[in-house]
This record gives C-alpha cells, sequence and structure tokens, in this order.
C-alpha cells in the first residue's frame, strides 16, 4: 500500500447489467497492494450472475433507496473512512454516499449522472432505448442481447472479446429505476438521484470517462461535474479508446493506477487534514 495513504479499504460499486463480477480484475490489482478491498452486491443481487439471468427477480424489487441504504451499512461497518469507487450506476451511488458524509475521496468511473444533469446524447439514447423505449420495461428486468451490450458496453472491443464478456458479466437491468433515473428532471422534488452539489464538507471527486462510451459519454461526466458548485475537489479525467466497461477494457490497469493514486492521495490529505482540526 502506498505509504502517503492513511485508508487501508477500497469499497467498489457496481452498476447495472453487470455484479461485482466485474471487478475481478482490479480486486485483485489493489489487493496485491495491500489493501482491503469490498465490493459490495446490491440487495437481492448476491448470488452469481448465472443465478440472476435464471431468476431476475431480485433485479425487479430492487430499489434506488434500497440500495443506497445497504451501501451505507457497509461502509458504517468500516473503521476508517475508504475510498469509494463506482462504475456506471455504481458512480452516481458513490456521488450519494459523498454527498450522504462517506468515504475519504470517490472515483466515478463512466457514471450515470445524478439529478440535474439534463446532458442525454444521441449514443446514449440509443444504448438505453432497448429499456426505455418500451413503457411495458417500468417494472421488468431487461437485459440486453449480445448485440445492444456490444454498442453500450464494449464497442472498442473485437467481436470475440466482446461476446466473452457478455456471457461472464451481463445481467438484466431495472427497468423501474431507468426509468426513475432517466425522469428524474421532470418530477418534482428530490427523487433517489439527488446530491446537494453545494455541500462543502463532501469528500473529492473525480470523474473518469472514456472517449469512446456510448452509455455514459464523457459529456456527462462533464456536465456533472459542472455541477458541483463546493468548495471542495471535483476534477474529470479523460482516457482516450475507452469504451463503457472501464474494469475489462485493455489497458484498465492504467485506469485502476491512476484512479487509486488520484483518490489515496486526496484521502490522504483529507483525513490528515480533519486530525489537525480535531487535534
Amino acid at each position: 500500500m502506498s505509504s502517503d495513504s492513511t485508508t487501508d479499504t477500497i469499497v467498489l460499486i457496481h452498476g447495472f447489467w453487470v455484479t461485482p463480477r466485474s471487478w475481478e480484475h482490479w480486486v485483485t490489482r489493489y489487493e496485491q497492494q495491500g489493501y482491503r478491498v469490498i465490493t459490495p452486491a446490491y440487495p437481492g443481487y448476491e448470488v452469481e450472475v448465472e443465478a440472476l439471468n435464471a431468476d431476475p427477480s431480485p433485479i425487479e424489487a430492487a430499489t434506488i433507496p434500497g440500495i443506497v441504504e445497504h451501501l451505507e451499512s457497509v461502509v458504517r461497518e468500516l473503521d476508517t473512512p475508504p475510498i469509494l469507487m463506482g462504475h456506471s450506476a455504481g458512480g452516481a451511488f458513490v456521488q450519494i454516499l459523498l454527498d450522504h458524509g462517506f468515504g475519504a475521496a470517490g472515483v466515478a468511473l463512466n457514471s450515470a449522472p445524478t439529478e440535474g444533469v439534463p446532458v442525454v446524447p444521441l449514443s446514449q439514447i440509443k444504448a438505453t432505448f432497448p429499456v426505455l423505449g418500451n413503457p411495458a420495461n417500468r417494472h421488468k428486468a431487461v437485459g440486453y442481447t449480445h448485440e445492444q451490450w456490444h454498442y453500450a458496453f464494449t464497442n472498442t472491443f473485437t467481436e470475440e472479446e466482446s461476446r466473452a464478456l457478455y456471457e461472464r458479466y451481463h445481467i438484466p437491468a431495472s427497468g423501474s429505476i431507468l426509468f426513475e433515473s432517466a425522469l428524474a428532471n421532470l418530477v418534482p422534488g428530490h427523487q433517489g438521484t439527488y446530491v446537494d452539489y453545494h455541500n462543502d464538507q463532501r469528500a473529492p471527486l473525480l470523474f473518469v470517462a472514456g472517449t469512446e462510451d456510448h452509455l455514459m459519454p464523457a459529456k456527462i461526466q462533464w456536465s456533472n461535474a459542472k455541477h458541483y458548485k463546493s468548495a471542495t475537489v471535483t476534477e474529470v479525467a479523460e482516457f482516450s479508446g475507452k469504451c463503457h466497461l472501464l474494469p475489462a477494457q485493455q489497458g484498465w490497469e492504467e485506469i485502476a493506477d491512476y484512479a487509486l493514486a488520484w483518490a489515496a492521495r486526496h484521502a490522504s490529505a483529507r483525513l490528515t487534514q480533519g486530525a489537525a482540526t480535531t487535534a
């Protein structure tokens, strides 16, 4: 572990259409550096990919408040504030957890937007159309075909690589949560993905954007970051040629190392400052 880090735990939060299995390479890499790595599943997602594909009822039952409450309970049990990293929808959950006072630093990779981010690129419309294009999907668990997965998740991969990852990682996604997120800016009052963009107590946050991402394009990452008006650190890093499935993208090691170095540096500074303040 880096000697300047004052947190020894990393929490990796998965997104939709995948499970904690999608972090398998990052878990090994971070554990080899001396970190304790936790990959919490959403409530009901604790089973294997194959089981969720056979019985998606836990996905249909999932809610944003239920997921957030579960993630908070996991982090609350830790002795020291961890580094939080989330991919896709997991990036939005990282933002929510940070806003609620959890974590020493956060990294949101190809993050889904939090409430109030209006940017909807055409590629995102195409990538989410298999779910949002049919109102009947609102209360279902909706999977991708491999062709749809390839466009949304693995468009820079070969056909063979994409299909192998589809078979290893893909599960259906919650139609109700996707519809709720898509309509969050149109419904009065705060919705499940609300964060306080003026929260000066929030831990530092890094957005990581893949320039070839169709599902959560770099435009969304930049727009989400610009919404933050707080005094704390908010930054964006772009990685050229990278698509949505960053945890398995060729060259993922560079991304994992950059994210950890950034988070460890800012977590150390924040925790040191906090210790000095309370001394």
